[in-house]
């Protein structure tokens, strides 16, 4: 196996260029390059932060088989909790598909951070409690059992205005979390 192929065709299939790669995964453009040309080969923690990059593992990429995946159980997710809110992955390593669901979880009084406007659109369903969304200059109401859908051509955020967790299905395409 030629790894530098497979790294290259990873990153092709999620649209990251050798630069979005390399910031992420802490290491040169041209090291990057020079690994896809099979120029160099990488050490294993070095290849261990590359494939977490492109949202996938060791086992997973040397792995050939193709038995894809398909009901995900509580101890599949990924949580990570950030000031004020929590995000909890469904689907793990979802960045490689076309989407990407995840619940997030909203603290009274509190927001997620300000997402910049980029490419795709967003989705979200209200489990529980009352949000409000951020879309450029508008703040739009969404209660429980309601949903919403945009384009991100604005800056966008959720806030939670009410003393209760407020809880969201959000599902970003392409996968943006």
């Amino acid at each position: 196996m030629e790894i530098g192929n497979k790294i290259h065709d990873l990153r092709k299939t999620l649209n990251l260029s050798q630069e979005e790669l390399a910031s992420r995964a802490d290491v040169t453009k041209g090291y990057i390059s020079q690994l896809e040309n099979n120029l160099t080969s990488p050490s294993i923690a070095t290849l261990i932060d590359i494939l977490s990059a492109l949202g996938t593992s060791l086992k997973d990429f040397f792995n050939d088989e193709t038995d894809e995946k398909i009901v995900f159980h509580k101890e599949d997710y990924i949580e990570k909790y950030d000031d004020g809110y929590c995000l909890t992955w469904l689907v793990p390593n979802a960045q490689k598909n076309e989407m990407e669901p995840v619940i997030v979880s909203i603290s009274p009084r509190s927001q997620t951070l300000k997402d910049n406007p980029h490419e795709g659109q967003e989705f979200g369903y209200v489990l529980e409690g009352e949000i409000v969304i951020s879309y450029g200059n508008k703040r739009i109401k969404c209660k429980k059992g309601e949903t919403f859908y945009f384009t991100t051509s604005q800056v966008h955020y959720l806030i939670n205005p009410k003393d209760k967790v407020a809880k969201v299905i959000w599902i970003s395409s392409p996968p943006n979390f």
